[in-house]
């Protein structure tokens, strides 16, 4: 039997961390090894939060968290032990039905979690046991286990690679699922088990291997070369072989699973601080209540009528316990201002709403076939109120789609490709290295230097190749493929790697074969990557490619000058530079290197630590050979978005790794920078210089735009101070830098970089919404710091790419949409709309009650302060669940009280909403004196009414459930009637809830009362209803209070219009048509134009290029309909040259829309 060794073992004195021994094959260990048996937990993925047994109790324990809901609790079990004046039905059947309907909720969103736990965990996996495969359920898979996966299968665990179909011992991979890159990745097989290629043979395996205990380490690394992770997939591979190593919740990829935080929006803020003013209200009323009681008894006569003597008991009651308890049960009979039901409101329009998101069609992206995605509905409101936006460049505001555009080598460019044979045109003659020219060196660094890989497909994950290729190639970045094709046109073709060789042709046509022995890859942190390759004569060379920052340090000094003038240009001009280099090594050299490499890699503490450390002895003391320029598109419709997010208040910072000159040059493309703005650079490397830079006095005028540019380098400068004297002060002085400045670029940044500003910018004063938005693994920091813990306030972050790179992204983010593009729609319309929507909410549910509960009040003062309630249980039961409850639910789903197409073409609207303008003070308070006003009108006009309590010819007298039924249903007609005024989008569903709660009202009313219920000791309602509406006087004081109630809110309606409609200011729009220039035709246009009849001033002029009527204006002035102007245009407009209309208008914004959308069909 073959036994191998796969011990992992921790070098030198370092400090040990746990580790684990895992026999593969679960194989008996010989009786000379010492071995400890281990328990690993088995590979369930649990994702969920309850079980059947655990949910009532813990969903139970975390809804009663909530002090509304343990308020009205105390609320309940005070009515079932203190004789109250209500029914425990009144406060309990809400309190169940909030309960219940939450409950409901989270369950609903946990069988979720349940299902797709058990679609992984169910799903179908091979196991080889006795050189057989074995089909098992994934959760069944065992540490030890030896796993065959087949291509385009994910692995159902984190795996140890032993062996594949490949005779070579490798395999590729994607790993959307972990970093979001659907590009191949290559793994390698341990060396000593390469050969095992079968079942039989890998049976045969007797190991062990010795591993660090699961580590979270997933966003620093994806592990060691040979680790495959749960969640990866496999690609262009037929099958491989792999011994478990981490299952189940062991694994990086549930090791990294967050759950998503509870945070708590401005909205909830505002909610608290308002519900903390009605708590007080409500104490105050019972305190009032409970005092004024005792000054009414006071009098012998009112504390004990002849009609109504205490009992024994009651007059020996302890005097301040009587009181205590008079105060519970005002407590109670109060507690309806308090609106329990407006969290389980809110928490719906918050699900239900953010389905609107992810329906938007205009928010799909065709090309990745997928649209926005809602992972955190709690902050729809959020985007409304947004303050900063931070967003990575590379893949965010560009396309991420690199274009090779040119080449420098020793200084001389190369951009076009030429004619010559050799495909290079020699200026000073080749520089002989190793027998080859400088120019075919370089081209040849272009086809080692990378990991691309080539499928012989016509469908990859990957980018999609030249249409006329059979080979596709892919790669985990567009700039490695971006410069294989640039080599490729200049005659040296990169073929693939295969058995460890890579094969290249050459100009001449000829193959060349190079050995590939070790990749140093890319990490954001060196910023570069190297291979190192043996030539067909022997010969050891290295390669190595990267930013110019990590380049020039590690090559000779006297080669960099001529080559960082074309480096300098291309990045002025908005490209992406790469520079090359190499070095020959020995076979020495190439002996040490390759001992520490396998000593880094074998290290199980600070494993990454020693790679870089050897990574960077390695990549020293080369030779520069030239540089590349790869273009990075923008996307579409990036400018007018960034202006838009401008004109509406926000304040963009770029956060990129790129060059400055890169960056810059972006920012000024996309409009980030206007050619008016002031720029800022700090970009000192000294303490000094840039405490000297940021104590420079300056004037900033108010009128001016700043715009602020800063280096990595300097930011750790100055968010990372040194202890001397000034420096601790450099983040307060650059923070205010920063707040002045309406746009920011911070270039050469690492990923923690990124997270340090967000972090700085949302502990400022104010605690400002921040938005962060990335694409890729990289951003995920950045992403992550824009949530808040606790009760700090809440940040939104947005993932802007769900397609080529952003699956990690797309995760961590609450809120992912497919271009940034889309941001101005999600933003602009519907994060205004969803912030109006909640706010009108939370206003409207405050006001309806204290509508609700203020008569109450003030029927105390006339029922000798008796806690008699005015409105029957039944009603004060179904008040808020049943009567007014839908009509604010749809209103705050669909209302729209400014059209979406305003909204995103005006983005200064965004602005009136902002700094939680609708939840502030002023508005509470005009909502707070609304309701009490109307509930003054509801009791006293109904009083006013019952001065005269014989409603009716006949002499018959009406009572005080009567009278309680009468302000009930003015109070549910007013509340509705003044939604209904609020509202400015209707649709069926607003008509019907509206309309239908109303009659539902009456319905129940007619049916509550005119039947005996068997169940109820006392028909006190019985034909209440239905007798109270045979009066012509409660009809017409129905009516008439309904009226003097809306009275004031459309007054102001009134109000409102004509002082828009007065202060209309003059709009003006041009549009430049094509027209014939024959002044025939051009009289013939005004003609029609005037003929046009209907209502609305304006001036339509048309001027005419000078050559054709110089000095002629043919301005119109005449009434007409601004469809007839447009009909006008139809009809005689025709092809020829400019013709310039501008249309001047005192219409409203909306007109002047529609006549900018017609003007452009014409052009």
């Amino acid at each position: 039997m073959l036994r191998r060794s796969l011990s992992r073992l921790c070098a030198g004195e370092e400090k040990r961390v746990g580790t684990r021994t895992v026999l593969v094959g679960h194989r008996a260990v010989p009786d000379t090894e010492a071995y400890v048996a281990q328990k690993f937990c088995d590979n369930r993925i649990v994702s969920s939060k309850y079980t059947l047994w655990n949910f009532l109790p813990k969903n139970l324990f975390e809804q009663f968290r909530r002090i509304a809901n343990f308020y009205f609790l105390i609320i309940f079990l005070v009515q079932v032990i203190v004789d109250t004046p209500t029914s425990p039905v009144t406060s309990g059947l809400p309190l169940f039905f909030v309960i219940t309907v939450t409950a409901i909720k989270q369950g609903y969103e946990d069988w979720l979690r349940h299902r797709a736990d058990n679609e992984v965990n169910k799903s179908n996996v091979f196991v080889v046991e006795n050189a057989k495969q074995v089909r098992k359920e994934s959760e069944k898979i065992k540490v030890g286990d030896i796993v065959e996966v087949k291509a385009d299968e994910t692995f159902p665990c984190d795996l140890i690679f032993l062996a594949s179909s490949s005779t070579d011992g490798t395999c590729y991979v994607t790993t959307a699922s972990l970093d979001g890159e659907s590009n191949f990745k290559t793994h390698y097989a341990v060396r000593d088990t390469t050969v095992l290629g079968t079942d039989e043979a890998i049976d045969t395996l007797t190991a062990t291997i010795e591993c660090e205990q699961p580590q979270p380490d997933l966003y620093k690394s994806l592990g060691p070369e040979n680790l495959l992770l749960k969640g990866a997939t496999l690609k262009n591979t037929k099958k491989i072989y792999g011994v478990a190593v981490y299952t189940g919740m062991e694994t990086k990829m549930a090791l990294n699973y967050q759950g998503k935080s509870q945070k708590r929006s401005a909205v909830e803020k505002s909610i608290n601080a308002f519900l903390i003013v009605y708590l007080c209200i409500l104490v105050g009323k019972a305190t009032v209540c409970t005092t004024l009681k005792y000054v009414w008894q006071s009098n012998p006569f009112n504390d004990e009528p002849w009609y109504n003597e205490k009992t024994k008991k009651e007059r020996e009651t302890f005097k301040v316990l009587r009181m205590f308890t008079d105060f519970l049960s005002f407590m109670v009979l109060f507690n309806f201002i308090i609106p329990v039901s407006m969290y389980v409101t809110v928490e719906m329009q918050k699900f239900l709403g953010s389905f609107f998101i992810s329906w938007d069609k205009e928010m799909y992206d065709e090309e990745i076939q997928e649209g926005a995605l809602v992972n955190t509905s709690d902050l729809n409101e959020e985007l409304g109120q947004v303050e900063y936006v931070f967003t990575d460049k590379t893949g965010t505001l560009t396309e991420n789609s690199m274009e090779f555009i040119e080449c420098c080598i020793d200084g001389h460019k190369y951009k076009d490709c030429l004619s010559e044979v050799d495909g290079f045109s020699q200026t000073d003659g080749p520089l002989k290295y190793y027998g080859k020219s400088r120019e075919e060196l370089f081209l040849r660094a272009l086809c080692l230097c990378h990991t691309v890989q080539i499928k012989e497909a016509d469908q990859v994950d990957g980018l999609v190749a030249h249409p006329e290729r059979k080979c596709t190639y892919i790669s985990s970045s567009p700039d490695e493929i971006a410069l294989v094709k640039g080599a490729e046109k200049y005659g040296f073709t990169f073929l693939g790697l295969e058995n460890n060789f890579m094969k290249i042709r050459n100009q001449k046509n000829e193959t060349e074969m190079y050995q590939l022995l070790h990749v140093l890859n890319f990490d954001p942190v060196r910023r570069r990557m190297s291979v190192i390759v043996r030539t067909s004569t022997g010969q050891l060379l290295l390669f190595c490619k990267g930013a110019d920052s990590s380049i020039f340090p590690r090559v000779q000094q006297e080669e960099i000058q001529q080559t960082k003038v074309h480096v300098d240009r291309n990045a002025m001009d908005g490209y992406r530079t790469l520079c090359v280099a190499f070095k020959e090594l020995t076979e020495k050299e190439y002996d040490r290197i390759d001992r520490q490499l396998n000593e880094a890699k074998m290290a199980l503490q600070d494993r990454e630590e020693k790679m870089a450390k050897v990574f960077d002895d390695t990549e020293a003391d080369m030779h520069l050979i030239g540089a590349t320029a790869v273009e990075d598109r923008l996307q579409e419709q990036l400018a007018e978005t960034i202006e838009a997010l401008h004109a509406a208040g926000m304040k963009v910072w770029v956060l990129t790794g790129d060059k400055m000159e890169t960056a810059k040059s972006t920012c000024y493309a996309c409009r980030l920078f206007q050619t008016s703005t002031e720029l800022l650079e700090l970009t000192a490397r000294t303490v000094g210089d840039v405490l000297n830079v940021f104590l420079v006095p300056r004037s900033w005028t108010l009128s001016q735009e700043y715009g602020l540019i800063i280096d990595g380098c300097t930011l750790s400068l100055i968010l990372n101070p040194s202890q001397d004297s000034g420096s601790s002060n450099y983040k307060s002085i650059f923070l205010q830098i920063c707040l002045k400045c309406t746009a920011v670029l911070c270039c050469r940044m690492a990923p923690l970089q990124k997270a340090q500003i967000v972090r700085m910018v949302k502990n400022t004063k104010g605690s400002p919404i921040t938005l962060s938005i990335g694409d890729g693994a990289n951003d995920v920091s950045m992403i992550l710091e824009a949530h808040p813990l606790g009760i700090n306030p809440c940040h939104a972050s947005v993932c802007r790419d769900k397609g080529k790179e952003g699956r990690q992204a797309s995760r961590n983010s609450d809120y992912a949409v497919p271009k940034f593009k889309h941001l101005r729609k999600l933003l602009l319309a519907h994060g205004h709309l969803y912030y109006v929507r909640i706010a009108h909410l939370v206003q409207y549910f405050f006001y309806k009650n204290l509508c609700f509960i203020l008569p109450q009040f003030l029927y105390q003062f006339f029922c000798g302060f008796s806690q008699q309630p005015l409105y029957d249980a039944a009603y004060l039961t179904m008040y808020n669940i049943c009567f007014t409850s839908l009509p604010i639910l749809a209103y705050s789903l669909l209302e729209q009280h400014i059209s979406i197409d305003t909204l995103t073409s005006d983005p200064q609207l965004y602005m009136k909403v902002s700094d939680n303008a609708m939840l502030q003070w002023r508005p509470f308070l005009y909502w707070t004196f609304l309701g009490a006003f109307e509930g003054l009108v509801f009791f006293f006009g109904v009083y006013f009414l019952f001065q005269n309590s014989s409603l009716e010819d006949n002499g018959k007298v009406f009572g005080n459930w009567t009278f309680g039924t009468i302000v009930f249903t003015v109070l549910v007609f007013t509340v509705t009637l003044k939604l209904a005024l609020d509202t400015r989008f209707w649709t069926w569903m607003n008509h019907f809830v509206i309309w239908g709660s109303l009659a539902f009202y009456v319905f129940f009313s007619f049916f509550w009362g005119g039947v005996i219920w068997p169940f109820l000791k006392q028909q006190r309602m019985y034909f209440v209803f239905a007798h109270m509406l045979t009066s012509v006087s409660t009809w017409l004081a129905i009516i008439l209070l309904i009226f003097i109630s809306l009275f004031p809110e459309i007054l102001l309606i009134v109000l409102k219009n004509i002082k828009e409609k007065n202060h209309q200011p003059e709009l003006s729009t041009k549009h430049t048509l094509p027209c014939p220039g024959n002044a025939a035709v051009c009289q013939r246009i005004r003609g029609c134009v005037s003929s046009v009849q209907g209502a609305g001033a304006g001036l339509v002029t048309f001027a005419h290029p000078p050559q054709i009527t110089k000095g002629s204006d043919h301005g119109v002035h005449s009434p007409r309909k601004l469809s007839g102007l447009l009909r006008a245009f139809f009809h005689c407009w025709g092809g020829g040259l400019p013709l310039e209309v501008e249309i001047s208008l005192k219409f409203s914004p909306l007109l002047l829309q529609v006549v900018e959308a017609s003007t452009a069909r014409l052009c």
